[in-house]
C-alpha cells in the first residue's frame, strides 16, 4: 500500500507517495486532479494508493517547509526509488550533486562512468519520480542553459536560485 499526502509549496501543490520503505514519488499537481494522479500511481506501482497522513509524510512536510525557508540542505526522508536498474542508478547520482551546485548532463554521464550515456541519463532524469528531494533540477545544459525539467523551467530556475542564494549555502 502507498500512502499519499498533499503539500502546498511556493511552487504549487505537490502529491507525495510513501511505501513502507520510504518516499516513492513527489510530483507537482499541475492541473491534474488528485484523484487522477492517485489512479495513475496505483496503476504504475500495482499497489493500492490512499490519501493518508503518516509519520513519514509529516516529516517530509517539515523538511519541505525548511527547504523553502532556506534552512535545510539535505533531505533525511527515506527514499524508495522504483525504476529500471539504469534509472535508479541515474537517480542516485542526482543525490550526489551538492546543494547550491549544478552538473551538466556530460558531468553526470562522466560520474556514471559512461560519457556516451548523456542522452540516456537525460531521459532518466526526465522520469525522476521524486522532484526536489532527488534533485534533477541541478542538472543543466553544457552552456549553462536550463534545459528540461518535468515541473517546468520556471520551477527549475526558482529552485536553483533558492539554493544558490541560500543563507545556509553561503555559510558552507
Amino acid at each position: 500500500m502507498i500512502s499519499t499526502q498533499l503539500y502546498h509549496t511556493p511552487l504549487g501543490d505537490m502529491l507525495a507517495g510513501f511505501s513502507e520503505k520510504g518516499l516513492c514519488f513527489l510530483e507537482f499537481l499541475d492541473n491534474e486532479p488528485v484523484e487522477a494522479m492517485i489512479l495513475r500511481f496505483q496503476k504504475r506501482f500495482s499497489e493500492i494508493v490512499i490519501l493518508n497522513k503518516t509519520v513519514s509524510s509529516q516529516n517530509l512536510e517539515t523538511e519541505l517547509k525548511l527547504y523553502f525557508e532556506r534552512k535545510l540542505i539535505d533531505f533525511q526522508v527515506d527514499i524508495d526509488l522504483r525504476g529500471t536498474e539504469f534509472q535508479t542508478h541515474v537517480w542516485e547520482s542526482l543525490r550526489q550533486i551538492p546543494y547550491g551546485k549544478t552538473w551538466t548532463y556530460a558531468q553526470q554521464a562522466e560520474y556514471l562512468g559512461n560519457l556516451k550515456a548523456i542522452r540516456a541519463s537525460a531521459s532518466a532524469n526526465g522520469k525522476n519520480p521524486i522532484a526536489i528531494v532527488v534533485p534533477c533540477h541541478r542538472v543543466i545544459g553544457k552552456n549553462g542553459s536550463l534545459t528540461g525539467y518535468a515541473g517546468g523551467l520556471h520551477r527549475k530556475a526558482f529552485l536553483l536560485n533558492l539554493e544558490s542564494n541560500s543563507a545556509l549555502f553561503s555559510e558552507i
